[in-house]
């Protein structure tokens, strides 16, 4: 069990990191500073932005332990970097990503 919480809290960690670095989170005023989140987002989730039209999508935290997800992760900073104005933006198809939700 021990472990379990640690790798959550390893995750939760990396996230907050990531989050930090997109420079249009700190912008908006429906921001959390404490937490560096949306005040639309809850606890234990992240929004990201998919496809052409940056659709935003809500996604648990637990996805930062998927292969898939970690590949789009490290895809999203050789492509985009986290300095930009959207956001974390994931480099794939909306229709790629909704199969990953499943």
């Amino acid at each position: 069990m021990a472990i379990n919480i640690c790798s959550k809290q390893t995750q939760t960690a990396a996230l907050k990191k990531i989050l930090k670095r997109c420079s249009s989170l700190g912008k908006k005023n429906s921001v959390d500073d404490d937490n560096y989140l949306p005040a639309d987002v809850p606890r234990g989730h992240f929004a990201v932005y998919v496809g052409e039209n940056r659709s935003r999508y809500i996604i648990p935290i637990a996805f930062l332990s998927r292969p898939e997800f970690q590949s789009l992760l490290q895809r999203a900073e050789e492509e985009f970097g986290f300095d930009h104005e959207m956001g974390l933006t994931l480099p794939c198809e909306e229709v790629h990503f909704r199969s990953l939700l499943r």
